[in-house]
């Protein structure tokens, strides 16, 4: 099998962060040709590719409307538009919950509603709709969290409200990353609020490490994409991609903190080489 592939990523950024620097290789190494584009160019054919692929598409929660309405005109975009329009709003977490996955407690706030009795200790605000950590922020109950909430209503934001999970500080996030819905390595994130946007303004700089997950956050993570399939009515198999981002809770069971199902770093630098033909691999079988 031999075909066309499309890498897309957006303006700024037009050919990503340079994680997936191997794949186009391990692709051709399969007969695919692979190229970038942009998502909003207007001068590409993506209905001509064999496959496209959203990678690095940063500026999509400023005009989701619009990313949304292109989506939908790809025919073979992965991953689809359906789940892109499930994942890009974090309202899902209230989903995944009601179907059993354990997430970290989230308190959805619509954009016309007060604000509501603060929980104690630390806690998140961060608008359902928005990527790169933007946005998102770390407070105590007192007027800079009201501030915050009230600016992110103002621009029509439903917000979420989390209290903030400490083991971060010391043990950081944990993702998983899945290929075709078959696990294929993680890493590990440092804490992120409060530090700086990388030089493009889209995301928070990242600080990553390979890492071997312990069972429990390996159970969680398949616990998440069976519900997230069930919720969907798609196969796994049908996610050429998944990230499942996990935390500790208090009593050190793992948590889910998001399912970056559009367009995640997947962490191919934090891991074995092999990684890219996992990828290409997963890349063939949704054609086949």
């Amino acid at each position: 099998m031999s075909g066309s592939a499309i890498f897309v990523a957006c303006s700024t950024l037009p050919e990503g962060d340079g994680d997936e620097h191997a794949v186009p290789e391990a692709l051709a190494d399969l007969g695919f040709k692979t190229r970038w584009a942009a998502w909003d160019d207007t001068t590409v054919d993506f209905g001509a590719a064999d496959i496209v692929v959203l990678r690095a598409t940063w500026d999509y929660a400023e005009r989701r409307d619009e990313f949304l309405s292109w989506t939908e005109s790809v025919p073979s975009l992965s991953n689809s538009a359906d789940v892109v329009r499930w994942n890009t709003d974090k309202s899902y977490l209230a989903e995944l919950g009601d179907a059993g996955v354990a997430v970290v407690p989230t308190t959805l706030i619509a954009p016309d509603d007060k604000a509501p009795g603060w929980p104690k200790g630390e806690f998140v605000l961060k608008p359902a709709v928005g990527a790169g950590s933007r946005g998102a922020g770390r407070f105590t109950a007192g007027d800079a969290a009201a501030a915050h909430l009230s600016g992110l209503q103002a621009d029509g934001n439903t917000v979420l409200l989390q209290p903030y999970q400490s083991s971060v500080d010391s043990e950081g996030e944990i993702a998983l990353v899945y290929f075709g819905g078959v696990y294929s390595h993680a890493f590990s994130k440092a804490a992120m609020l409060g530090r700086e946007l990388d030089e493009s303004g889209l995301y928070v700089t990242e600080k990553l490490a390979p890492v071997q997950p312990a069972a429990g956050f390996r159970a969680l993570a398949e616990d998440a994409l069976d519900a997230t399939a069930a919720l969907l009515g798609i196969l796994r198999a049908e996610l050429l991609y998944a990230r499942v981002d996990l935390v500790a809770g208090p009593d050190g069971r793992p948590l889910l903190l998001e399912l970056e199902l559009v367009e995640p770093s997947l962490g191919f630098r934090q891991t074995d080489a092999a990684a890219a033909w996992r990828f290409a691999s997963a890349v063939r079988q949704q054609l086949a």
